[in-house]
C-alpha cells in the first residue's frame, strides 16, 4: 500500500520518473474509542514526512485516532510539495480521487498542508472545491481551531509564516516507523535563494531549534528502541543556537547558554549512546565545514554519508542558479571530504539537466564533475521552472524539452555507471548494517543499511531489525549490496 520512493529507486527508473516525488501514507492505525479519525498522506521531503508526525501528534491531542484508508478519516490532510510541477499535478489528481469519496460522504473534511497550500494559499479553495482549510508548514498548532472553523461551515486558511516556530516542544507521533530509524526536525525554513527553488517562500526564513530539545528527542527514541535519528534541516549545516540569536522565550526553557553550531549538536546527538546512529540531510557546499567532517570521523556512531547536492558541475549555471559556491569550490569540499573521511564516505548529489541558458558544454561539465567526485548515488532531474522564483522572474526557460531530457538520460547512464563501480569496491569487505526488517523481495531475507548509507540484504537467520551485525559483502547491483552474516 505504501509508496516511498528512494535514492536507489531514482537512479533506477526511466526519464519521466525523474519528476516524481516521495509519497508516504499514514499508517498507524490507532483506534482509542475517539469520535473521528484523521488520515494524511505526504510528499515530497523528508521534512515533510516529519511536520505530518507533527501534525497527528497535534490531531490526536485534539481528538482523533488514526487509520490507513481514507474511506473510513472523518479528515483528510495532504502534506503537500510546491518543488516541481509533477509534485502538484499528484496533489492535484488526488483531490479529483477524494472528491467522489466525498459525494458519497460529504462530511469528509479535506485539508492541503505545507509548502503547496503555501504557494497558492486561498486559491486552492477557489479552485479545488473539495478542499475545506488551507494550512501552511508554521500554522499547524491552528489545526484544531481550523478544523472547527470548518465543522461550522466555513472555509478556512492560514498560511501565515513565523520567524520563531521550530515545534521544539511537540512529540511527534511516528508514522509508517519500523521502530528502528526515525527522523529529527533541528531547524526550519531556509536563507539561501537558489533561483530554482520555492523553499524560501512556502518555509520561511532559517530558525534553528534548542539544542537541549534535540538531544531530549534523541534520547527519548533511544529509550523507545530506535537505534538510528536522521537530523533534519534545508541547510544543516548553517544550523546555530544561541542566546543572542533567539529569543528570551527560548532560552528560558533551555538549558544551553553557549553558541552551539552544527558540528557541536552533531557531537551532542552522537553522545546520546555509541548505539544510536547518527544521520543528517542536509548540507549545503557553501556552508559544510571541516570541523563538522572531524567530528564525523571523531564518533564512530556519526554514519560516514554525506548528502552533498551540486546542481551543475558549471561555475556559470551554478551562478545563475545563485548557488553561491564554484565548481572549484565543490571540488576542495569534496577533497576534504575525502582526506578527512576516506574514500569509503559515501556522497551523494542532486543533478539539475537543462537550467536556463545551459550549453552542450557546460551539461558535459556536470558530467566530469560526476566523474571526479564518483558519488554513490544521486538524485536527478530536468529542470522545470516554478512560479515565483527567482530563475522565473529572471531568465528564460529556454532549453527543449528533448535537450533537458537527453542530457538527463546521459546524466543518468553516467550515474548507473558510477554507482555499478562504488559498490563492487565494498565486495569483500565486512560492514556493520543495521537491520531495518524484513528484504521487499523475501521475508527469508532482512535488510538494512552501512555507515555509507547503501542498502545490504543477506539471510536473516536467528538476527531480527534493531540488531547490528557484521555482513560480508559477496555480490552488488547499482542499487544494493548482498551478503551474509558474519556470526558472532
Amino acid at each position: 500500500m505504501n509508496k516511498l520512493i528512494t535514492d536507489i529507486d531514482i537512479i533506477k527508473e526511466g526519464i519521466e520518473e525523474k519528476e516524481t516525488c516521495e509519497t508516504v501514507k499514514v499508517s498507524l492505525d490507532k483506534d482509542t474509542g475517539k469520535e473521528r479519525k484523521l488520515y494524511i498522506e505526504s510528499y515530497g521531503c523528508q521534512m515533510n514526512f516529519s511536520d505530518s508526525e507533527i501534525v497527528t501528534s497535534i490531531m490526536q491531542k485534539s481528538g482523533f485516532d488514526t487509520t490507513s484508508d481514507f474511506n473510513e478519516a472523518d479528515v483528510v490532510f495532504l502534506n503537500t510539495c510546491s518543488i516541481r510541477e509533477k509534485a502538484e499535478q499528484t496533489v492535484r489528481h488526488r483531490l479529483n480521487q477524494f472528491n467522489a469519496v466525498k459525494k458519497r460522504k460529504p462530511d469528509m473534511m479535506v485539508g492541503i498542508l505545507g509548502c503547496m497550500a503555501e504557494r497558492l494559499k486561498s486559491k486552492l479553495l477557489e479552485e479545488e472545491k473539495v478542499v475545506d482549510l488551507v494550512v501552511g508548514p508554521d500554522a499547524y498548532r491552528d489545526l484544531p481551531s481550523l478544523v472547527a472553523q470548518v465543522d461550522s461551515g466555513h472555509k478556512a486558511v492560514n498560511t501565515f509564516l513565523s520567524k520563531e516556530e521550530t515545534y521544539a516542544d511537540i512529540s511527534p507521533v511516528r508514522l509508517n516507523s519500523n521502530g528502528v530509524t526515525a527522523f529529527i526536525s533541528i531547524m526550519r525554513g531556509c536563507d539561501n535563494m537558489c533561483s530554482f527553488c520555492v523553499v524560501p517562500f512556502t518555509r520561511g526564513r532559517e530558525r534553528s531549534r534548542d539544542p537541549h530539545s534535540i538531544v531530549e528527542e534523541a534520547e527519548t527514541l533511544f529509550n523507545q528502541g530506535f537505534r538510528e535519528v536522521t537530523l533534519l534541516g534545508q541547510n544543516v549545516d548553517s544550523y546555530k543556537w544561541s542566546p543572542e540569536i533567539n529569543n528570551k522565550a527560548r532560552l528560558e526553557r533551555s538549558e544551553v547558554s553557549e553558541v552551539v553550531n552544527f558540528a557541536h549538536l552533531l557531537e551532542k546527538v552522537a553522545l546520546v549512546s555509541p548505539e544510536l546512529r547518527i544521520r543528517f540531510s542536509t548540507s549545503h557546499p557553501k556552508d559544510i565545514t571541516d570541523e563538522v567532517l572531524h567530528t564525523m570521523k571523531k564518533y564512530d556512531n556519526i554514519c560516514k554519508y554525506i548528502h552533498l547536492p551540486a546542481q551543475s558541475g558549471n561555475t556559470r549555471v551554478l551562478d545563475l542558479m545563485n548557488r553561491t559556491y564554484t565548481r572549484e569550490w565543490y571540488i576542495n569540499r569534496v577533497d576534504a571530504i575525502r582526506s578527512i573521511l576516506g574514500d569509503s564516505c559515501g556522497i551523494s548529489s542532486d543533478m539539475i539537466a537543462g537550467f536556463c541558458t545551459e550549453t552542450e558544454e557546460e551539461h558535459q561539465d556536470s558530467l566530469t564533475l560526476m566523474d571526479y567526485v564518483q558519488y554513490d548515488f544521486s538524485y536527478m532531474f530536468f529542470y522545470s521552472e516554478r512560479p515565483g522564483t527567482l530563475a522565473a522572474k529572471k531568465y528564460k526557460d529556454d532549453i527543449p524539452l528533448t535537450v533537458k531530457k537527453k542530457r538527463l538520460s546521459e546524466i543518468i547512464a553516467k550515474q548507473q555507471n558510477i554507482s555499478l563501480a562504488r559498490n563492487q569496491m565494498d565486495i569483500g569487505q565486512v560492514q556493520e548494517v543495521l537491520i531495518e526488517g524484513f528484504s521487499k523481495r523475501s521475508d527469508e531475507h532482512l535488510q538494512g543499511r552501512n555507515s555509507a548509507n547503501k542498502v545490504v540484504v543477506f539471510p536473516k537467520k536467528q538476527y531480527q531489525k534493531g540488531q547490528y551485525v557484521q555482513v560480508l559483502i559477496k555480490a552488488c547491483t547499482t542499487a544494493t549490496l548482498s551478503g551474509d552474516i558474519i556470526d558472532q
